[in-house]
């Protein structure tokens, strides 16, 4: 069963006070718990205090910058599995590719529109509460415990990110099957915007990374997409 908007909470992190009140208000009214941060101390404050189920995070704060907060939330580990929405006005290829290297789930930029930052958050509680059946997906020397939300490489385990996470689950279910870049943003992430395939390289680079020596098992199609090494 899918939990109610009304128990999801929501941090949201913004140093300007209009568009602080401009989310607070419409996220609200949706029908969210908030809390709200000013800067990045006190976003990493409120976070290990409230364990909010996603967050909206600025990155040109005052002091601790965006970027570090997203950094530090991900090295901490009862933390790093919350899902993190950058909104920012650096709107740059480059900009997106740092914030999605450092483990954001998803990246908004400034100007954005309320309904786009709402379907965004809704997609991703979503994915997030959906329950699925207990299961085990094993392609040697890989293992996903998809109840325990566990990654193993024979007696190692991976670091994930829970986009990163879904992502290798969701190829390793079809594997040896080619998926397009929109057919991952689509299954994985929820939606499909122009422009946004590219958060599909980024994460597929970090997924590998981890991966190390098994990286070979997501296989690159030149001019299509990405496919996960078929069954031996």
């Amino acid at each position: 069963m899918t939990k109610k908007s009304t128990m999801s909470k929501i941090l949201i992190v913004e140093d300007d006070p209009d568009i602080r009140e401009l989310l607070r208000f419409n996220l609200e009214k949706a029908g969210y718990t908030l809390f709200l941060a000013e800067d990045g101390e006190k976003a990493l404050t409120l976070a290990r205090k409230h364990s909010p189920d996603i967050i909206l995070l600025d990155l040109m704060l005052p002091g601790v910058d965006g970027l570090e907060v997203c950094r530090t939330l991900k090295k901490d580990p009862e933390l790093q599995r919350i899902p993190v929405i950058m909104v920012t006005a650096k709107g740059e290829e480059l900009d997106r590719v740092v914030g999605l290297e450092l483990g954001a789930d998803d990246y908004v930029v400034k100007p954005f529109s309320l309904r786009e930052v709402v379907l965004r958050i809704r997609k991703i509680l979503d994915r997030g509460e959906r329950q699925t059946a207990p299961s085990i997906l094993k392609a040697d020397p890989l293992v996903l415990d998809l109840d325990a939300h566990t990654a193993r490489l024979d007696d190692q385990f991976l670091e994930l990110t829970a986009t990163e996470f879904r992502l290798l689950t969701y190829l390793l279910r079809h594997r040896g099957r080619v998926q397009t870049r929109e057919m991952l943003l689509d299954r994985v992430w929820g939606y499909s915007f122009e422009g946004y395939a590219r958060t599909i390289d980024t994460h597929i680079r970090r997924v590998r990374k981890k991966m190390g020596e098994a990286q070979n098992l997501i296989e690159t199609v030149r001019g299509v997409g990405y496919r996960f090494q078929a069954q031996e």
